[in-house]
């Protein structure tokens, strides 16, 4: 039955291209990170801060990856002639991701929080965004 296994393995953000896209995972998560470090400050039970460096870091690692498949799989060429700071944004939203993840400041998710938010920002401004959006601006 060995013929039948798969020669490669390919992870996707779902199953199918199902065409639907949205910054807002990544903002979720963000905030996650965002409120997981202020609840850290304030608490001096080290079970509790223990468990929420946990939370943040899980929670940083998947704005990792939901800014990653908008950056590869939503974001076209015709993008990033439209908006050219679009790899240098991204660039810098992932690593300040890494950079919350490593971190108890509060400040940290806040910088992610700001960058997400310039992501979003350029996301609904494109026509795409129009048919695989979620959750657009009010």
């Amino acid at each position: 039955m060995g013929f039948l296994r798969p020669s490669a393995v390919a992870h996707a953000h779902c199953d199918l291209f199902c065409g639907v896209y949205d910054p807002a995972q990544a903002k979720i998560e963000a905030m996650s990170v965002l409120k997981s470090a202020e609840k850290y400050q304030a608490s001096d039970d080290p079970v509790f801060r223990q468990r929420a460096i946990m939370i943040k870091e899980q929670r940083a690692e998947e704005v990792k990856h939901h800014l990653m498949v908008l950056w590869a799989d939503f974001f076209t060429d015709e993008h990033l002639e439209q908006f050219p700071q679009l790899h240098d944004l991204f660039w810098r939203a992932i690593k300040a991701a890494g950079d919350a993840k490593k971190s108890v400041d509060p400040e940290d998710g806040r910088k992610l929080v700001e960058l997400i938010d310039q992501i979003s920002d350029i996301f609904w401004q494109t026509e795409k965004a129009k048919s695989m959006g979620v959750y657009p601006p009010n």
